[in-house]
């Protein structure tokens, strides 16, 4: 015995199982058990292939809607000379603008490490260089015999985004104020 929903959701009654497939079979439909604890166990109709497809579709649209961040990584040395420093530091602004977090990592060798403060001060000339295109999301320590730091973008710069404006094929890259007044929803 069990107990049947038809694909509408309308509950059918308790029936036995043959008569329950049975009945699905005339309909073109499934029989699935949908809770196999209850007494007696509970069965619905339903096209299971078409079921099986929106499942299916309704993961790809929520993978569609996330947003996939990375962890880049930049390695420097404590005597590392002021050119190398400015062209990483660039890779890390062209990193941030991109959405990625970037970790700054300064490796120590042998007894460099007794000198964390070189590192630190590096880490600071850095942090200094980004300026306020970045927020600090884990402050500068020390593992090992490596010094590291995790930046990520700055949220108002991750706010302004290209939206469509001027027509098909054109994008500019605005606010969402910018948008707003060229869509027409300003306030008079």
């Amino acid at each position: 015995m069990i107990r049947v929903i038809d694909d509408e959701g309308k509950m059918l009654g308790v029936f036995q199982v043959s008569d329950a497939v049975k009945m699905a079979y005339e309909k073109g439909l499934d029989l699935i058990e949908i809770a196999p604890d209850a007494n007696p166990p509970t069965c619905k109709m339903m096209d299971f292939g078409k079921y099986k497809y929106q499942l299916k579709k309704k993961a790809a649209e929520s993978r569609k809607k996330q947003t996939v961040i990375t962890v880049k990584e930049i390695q420097f040395r404590p005597n590392t000379d002021q050119h190398d420093i400015d062209f990483k530091t660039r890779h890390i602004q062209e990193f941030l603008k991109d959405g990625d977090k970037c970790r700054v990592i300064v490796t120590f060798r042998g007894r460099e490490v007794t000198h964390a403060d070189l590192g630190k001060a590096l880490l600071n000339k850095i942090i200094a260089t980004l300026g306020d295109s970045c927020v600090i999301e884990q402050n500068p320590l020390i593992e090992g015999k490596k010094m590291s730091m995790l930046v990520a973008p700055s949220p108002v710069k991750a706010a302004t985004k290209a939206v469509k404006i001027a027509g098909p094929g054109k994008t500019q890259t605005a606010t969402p104020a910018t948008s707003a007044m060229a869509s027409g929803d300003s306030k008079k």
